[in-house]
């Protein structure tokens, strides 16, 4: 082929224009093609941290929360209960809970990050049934070594309050303890760490 009389700037100038026109018509493909690949508003609320407000909490109640679907329970447990906490080790799975799902700031005996305030998500380890709250001691239908928790009627699994399973019941692990920080003492938010990430 003869390449005398081509214009190389002309060839040059087309290869350019066609670049740019290739450039701007993928990246208006692109655009609409990754946005739909972002989560919905609907989603990203489904998953957004939840406020509650425990300033009309009474000592020994328990709240429902719903967050990313699943049940979260908050429990302003009594002095007793968390005397109580302190002489159940022998008979848990995992009194530390070296082997549970739980924030570095709740891997302590009581699982919390104020001693009275207890905050796990209501399903059991075992197979995600939702467990009863059952704070009486001794009731008849538990028994005697009852001293209050969480009892999950599908299997059997116990817990006590502070959401740690005894031994010998199905469940494997503890409760799990979601992330979670105080705003003010009265106000949590739920589905956020107290460490803040950097900007």
């Amino acid at each position: 082929m003869n390449n005398e009389g081509v214009d190389k700037s002309k060839r040059q100038f087309l290869t350019s224009a066609l670049t740019v026109v290739g450039a701007v018509g993928t990246g208006y493909l692109a655009v609409p093609f990754l946005a739909q690949m972002q989560p919905s508003a609907k989603a990203m609320a489904a998953g957004a941290p939840v406020q509650v407000d425990i300033s009309k909490m009474e000592t020994g109640q328990l709240i429902r929360v719903a967050w990313r679907g699943k049940p979260v329970w908050i429990v302003n447990r009594t002095e007793e209960v968390l005397t109580t906490l302190s002489t159940l080790n022998d008979k848990l799975r995992d009194p530390l809970s070296n082997e549970s799902i739980q924030p570095p700031y709740s891997k302590n005996p009581n699982r919390s990050i104020k001693p009275d305030i207890f905050i796990a998500v209501g399903l059991c380890t075992h197979l995600g049934c939702s467990p009863t709250f059952r704070p009486e001691i001794a009731p008849v239908d538990l028994g005697n070594d009852w001293k209050g928790g969480f009892f999950c009627p599908c299997h059997g699994s116990w817990f006590d309050l502070a959401g740690r399973v005894y031994r010998g019941v199905p469940a494997p692990t503890n409760l799990e303890i979601p992330p979670h920080r105080y705003v003010n003492d009265s106000l949590i938010i739920i589905g956020e760490d107290t460490v803040e990430k950097a900007a």
